[in-house]
């Protein structure tokens, strides 16, 4: 796909900005396609004379020079096979940098270039000044910040008493909702997973500074539900007489921010854990954006 849209993948590139080497691609994967034609031309070229051989000594011709020769081969294709290795390897990396193609009604821009696309309900006015979230919290003893900074750091948020009822109610009632409402199946799933899956969401490469690495297993706590939702039927290919598949499920959440310190940190924003209800929907491609 890459190498037929190009220009459409720079473009892409640009409007994200991001720092995907295009140039760099093109000339690895040049490189992968002439090493893999020559590995398959030497694979080809023994497999040939191996079925030869026994032929050969079963006539009493003299198999030694061959025999010589196909020595020379096996260590060239293991030589290939080591830098075609390495090729694929630097490929897959840069691939993953890629960023994927928007949506064609997707605005291309910052923040102020989004587009406001509709609204519910109306506008709660009031006579007074409001209190903001984190003083009415703490005022009706729902949160308890400080004792969680204390046992863990800042970016961690307490539940206390009601807190901590209406918070779990929230849950079971989004469960409840989505399940009875809509058809979702739930799922409970791991909050460890490892490195393939957090690759599979797009976790990794890119964000593995904002995720929680569990460096021994070479495990990752997941940033969200979605991970290892999406990835239940990775390397499995799905019947359509299966689709839609829809799945919910609860998780705790664990994000370091580590790019975020300083930007919108006070309250129950930018928390390092928190919990989350998460749909997702495997669905054909033609009806990916039917709501």
């Amino acid at each position: 796909f890459i190498r037929n849209n190009i220009e459409l993948v720079r473009t892409a590139i640009v409007n994200k900005n991001e720092k995907a080497d295009l140039d760099q691609f093109v000339i690895l994967d040049e490189k992968k396609r002439t090493l893999q034609f020559e590995y398959d031309n030497l694979r080809a070229e023994q497999n040939k004379v191996s079925k030869e051989i026994p032929k050969m000594k079963k006539a009493k011709q003299d198999v030694s020079e061959i025999i010589k020769v196909m020595g020379e081969i096996s260590i060239k294709v293991k030589g290939i096979s080591a830098e075609l290795s390495e090729v694929e390897n630097q490929l897959m990396d840069l691939v993953l940098s890629i960023p994927n193609i928007p949506h064609e009604s997707v605005p291309i821009g910052s923040e102020e270039n989004n587009q406001f696309v509709r609204d519910w309900g109306k506008k709660a006015e009031f006579s007074f000044e409001p209190k903001d979230q984190i003083f009415l919290a703490e005022h009706n003893k729902l949160l308890d910040l400080k004792r969680a900074a204390k046992i863990s750091g800042s970016g961690f948020a307490g539940y206390i008493g009601k807190g901590a009822m209406l918070e779990r109610a929230l849950i079971n009632f989004m469960l409840d909702f989505h399940i009875e409402k809509h058809g979702y199946e739930e799922c409970s799933l791991p909050y460890i997973v490892n490195r393939a899956t957090m690759t599979g969401t797009g976790q990794l490469p890119k964000l593995a500074d904002d995720m929680y690495h569990i460096e021994a297993d070479d495990l990752f706590l997941i940033p969200t539900a979605e991970v290892p939702v999406t990835n239940l039927y990775a390397g499995e290919i799905m019947s359509k007489d299966d689709l839609p598949n829809k799945k919910v499920a609860y998780s705790s959440c664990f994000r370091r921010e580590a790019g975020s310190y300083g930007k919108d940190t006070k309250g129950l924003q930018r928390l390092h854990q928190f919990n989350k209800v998460e749909m997702v929907r495997f669905v054909k491609p033609e009806n990916s954006y039917n709501v």
